[in-house]
């Protein structure tokens, strides 16, 4: 295989709890991870002297502090695999935003390099690597709207509607240690069951980073506040971006004309299977 192009999509937590902080300080979530039909896209050309080469980088990112760029080292020191890669980011996920753009580039990057340098590791091994990366690698690695528990790594598959979206940013980044460092986030939520959250659906999911970003960044209220007077609105992750579930295009078109100017947004769908592993399924 002489090059590999592969789509790095974002996802929304549709539901996310705090149910506790642990003694290393990493807090324990329950929450529900579903793809959009949108997000980065990254082209990968083999290169035989072991070189990773990633273009074009990112602003104020060193390329060695890039989660592309480490993963794509991490698969070589962990196979011992000789080859490198040429590797081209078309960014269009916000950074900071709340819908996973750096875990996504990095798990496409795990498992496009393991199809281009045809190294066969499992997904589960994939998923082991990914998350020394980011808690949220494994989902994107896994490729399946799931249930996530612990800091977010213990998966279980589940089949989530497949709305419309309206994912609006603000224009801010949202700093996520800033938001699980806070006094006030809410850090004892009782735990559910993956059926009791099945069984409520939609319109009884919250987001428990909510209250404390809406606090810590004035902006993000006021884009909730707007999307909320017009659809029922929630927060992705610990921000910046919001989103509404839509039962119609025509719905997320009309709110999309709307869209004050100070914002950017884009309309997407929910889909369970990852199209990141789609398109792997279209190069087999």
């Amino acid at each position: 295989m002489s090059e590999l192009a592969l789509p790095a999509p974002a996802k929304l937590n549709r539901l996310l709890h705090i149910t506790g902080r642990r003694d290393d300080g990493y807090h324990e979530l329950q929450t529900l991870f579903q793809f959009l039909d949108h997000g980065d896209a990254l082209h990968f050309r083999p290169r035989k002297d072991g070189e990773i080469r990633l273009t074009p980088g990112l602003p104020g990112v060193a390329d060695g502090d890039n989660l592309i760029v480490r993963a794509a080292r991490l698969l070589q020191e962990e196979t011992g695999c000789r080859l490198g890669a040429d590797i081209r980011l078309t960014k269009r996920l916000p950074m900071g935003g709340g819908l996973g753009g750096g875990s996504s580039d990095a798990a496409t990057t795990l498992l496009g390099l393991d199809r281009l340098w045809q190294l066969g590791l499992p997904l589960a091994r994939l998923a082991q690597l990914g998350l020394r990366l980011g808690a949220d690698v494994p989902v994107f690695v896994h490729g399946h709207a799931a249930w996530a528990e612990g800091v977010g790594e213990r998966l279980t598959p589940v089949a989530l509607d497949t709305p419309w979206f309206l994912v609006v940013h603000p224009g801010i980044e949202v700093a996520t240690a800033a938001v699980f460092g806070a006094a006030q986030l809410t850090r004892n939520t009782p735990p559910i069951t993956m059926a009791r959250a099945l069984q409520g659906g939609a319109p009884s999911w919250h987001n428990d980073c909510e209250p404390t970003v809406r606090s810590l960044y004035p902006q993000v209220a006021e884009a909730l506040d707007w999307l909320g007077r017009r659809a029922p609105a929630m927060l992705t992750g610990t921000g910046a971006c919001i989103f509404a579930r839509l039962d119609a295009e025509a719905t997320a078109r009309r709110l999309l004309a709307d869209l004050p100017g100070r914002y950017t947004a884009f309309i997407a769908r929910g889909q369970n299977l990852s199209p990141l592993h789609a398109a792997l399924g279209r190069w087999t």
